[in-house]
């Protein structure tokens, strides 16, 4: 079995897991085919729970920021100023509680990229639901996210029902590398994946966990929600499985602003024989942002705070808090490499029950800023190279066009091959303007418009999709748009859509 140079070993396989859901809970309608499958598989890491143990208000912003110790001394100055934060989600909605200048709108690599009434704007809510817990500002409540200033760059992937492939998911991490210093006064330092692939590869060849990596090698800290199948699971989520990425489970705070009553969460996975969790953050019923008339709000209404805010659960929002703590404690020190940052969290604050059981521990921003890097922090891993199957990456989470899944080495548009993709990778390569890997995914610059501060430019794909269609335009999609403040649409489906979903725990 491939080892460090620390001894520490890369598993060879690894149990099915979660399939791709947002990191937050939640079972958005789905045709029957996908609602019956009762393995779990990779998706957006969240979840809208009707129930928590903070009520019907859910756990304020304000609260998580004293919670990660985030509210005191030097770390209550910090905004996350000078900081870039990729989003590779389901896009962001403009309510009013999103700064349009706090706002970068990179390529739309979603599937609904080609409608102008749904291009980089968030159909399903997830995406919306994060940004509020990383740049939200919102007068309405008085909810101010946990890094106002820092400049969040949006890369859509998931569609109203999350439907996304795993090759879109590169796509847009290659996309983040190469395009991570084109705003030199707030250059990208952090990726929020709250995303999980329903593969299970070896280790040292998956792409995706290549991809990732190669972020971290950029100077990125990626940051990747845990999952949501369960403390039973037997694996984290890819890419969390990784051991250079930093991976996130969620923290239940029951009520209270003290940390050291915090309980992991029943919800976050844990591993058997590979890593657990690196850190913990408060994911519990988090009141972040309302999308209205999203997918998830029309879905779970029991779910709204006010008018403006929506509650939810899971490793998706944890990975959030904890992307926006590193975009603060980046600002404070800019020359932290990505295995320093992950270090010094890592040496947070005990909480209680099987968490303090397994050694693992909750973020904290005071705490880190106090805290030199160890001697051992740089991280001596075997590296993954990148040349497994893509198809095996994807694991039992398909996209389906007709009907139609796709597998097999081939990305939404046609073959793959890992080995070539990988070099190229290496020398960040795989994008030239709007094409990937040679295939037209998105205009050629920054020549877009939308309502954020900046926005890369849209294009129409060529060629036809698997299943039979005669093109990649929906006709689902067609009347639905947003309307200043809400979504005309009463309900959301489409002709592609995902056998799962983006992984949050509930939302409510």
């Amino acid at each position: 079995m491939p080892t460090s140079s620390s001894g520490r070993s890369r598993r060879l396989t690894r149990a099915t897991a979660a399939a791709l859901l947002p990191l937050a809970l939640l079972t958005p309608t789905v045709p029957a085919a996908a609602a019956s499958r009762s393995a779990p598989g990779g998706g957006w890491s969240g979840t809208w729970l009707s129930t928590g143990t903070t009520g019907t208000t859910g756990t304020s912003l304000r609260d998580v920021r004293k919670i990660i110790g985030a509210d005191t001394g030097t770390a209550a100055t910090l905004t996350g100023a000078g900081v870039g934060v990729a989003l590779l989600d389901t896009g962001v909605a403009p309510v009013p509680g999103i700064p349009a200048a706090q706002l970068v709108n990179g390529p739309d690599l979603s599937f609904e990229s080609q409608s102008d009434d749904l291009r980089y704007l968030d159909t399903y809510g997830h995406g919306t639901h994060l940004a509020g817990i990383i740049i939200g500002n919102d007068t309405a409540s008085g909810s101010v996210g946990i890094a106002p200033k820092a400049k969040l760059t949006s890369v859509k992937l998931g569609t109203a029902n999350g439907a996304v492939d795993v090759s879109q998911v590169i796509a847009a991490i290659d996309w983040v590398i190469l395009h991570r210093n084109d705003d030199p006064a707030n250059p990208i330092r952090v990726l929020n994946l709250s995303y999980g692939s329903g593969g299970n590869p070896a280790a040292w060849t998956d792409p995706l966990q290549y991809a990732a990596e190669q972020a971290w090698k950029a100077g990125i800290v990626v940051v990747a929600a845990a999952g949501n199948d369960g403390n039973a699971s037997t694996t984290l989520t890819n890419p969390a499985t990784d051991p250079f990425v930093l991976s996130v489970g969620a923290t239940a705070t029951n009520g209270t602003t003290a940390a050291g009553d915090d309980t992991l969460s029943s919800y976050t996975n844990l591993a058997t024989q590979e890593k657990q969790p690196d850190v913990l953050a408060p994911g519990e019923s988090i009141a972040s942002l309302r999308d209205p008339g999203s997918n998830i709000d029309n879905n779970y209404p029991n779910a709204r705070t006010g008018t403006t805010l929506f509650r939810g659960s899971g490793t998706s929002q944890a990975a959030a808090v904890t992307s926006a703590a590193v975009a603060l404690l980046l600002q404070a020190r800019p020359s932290l490499t990505p295995d320093q940052v992950k270090d010094l969290l890592k040496r947070g604050t005990t909480v209680t029950g099987k968490a303090a059981t397994l050694g693992l521990k909750q973020i904290n921003v005071g705490t880190a800023l106090g805290l030199s890097p160890s001697a051992s922090s740089s991280q001596t891993w075997t590296a993954s190279n990148g040349s497994g199957n893509l198809d095996d990456a994807r694991g039992d989470s398909r996209v389906v066009s007709n009907n139609v899944a796709l597998s097999g080495e081939m990305t939404i548009f046609g073959p793959f091959h890992s080995a070539n993709w990988a070099v190229f990778a290496a020398n960040q390569a795989t994008w030239k303007g709007g094409l990937w890997m040679g295939m037209r995914m998105a205009g050629d610059g920054w020549t877009g418009t939308s309502f954020a501060s900046k926005t890369w430019a849209s294009a129409t794909w060529s060629g036809t999709p698997w299943g039979g269609a005669s093109s990649w335009t929906d006709p689902n999609w067609t009347g639905r748009f947003w309307s200043g403040r809400f979504w005309s649409a009463g309900a959301w489906s489409g002709r592609f859509w995902s056998s799962e979903d983006w992984s949050s725990s509930s939302w409510g």
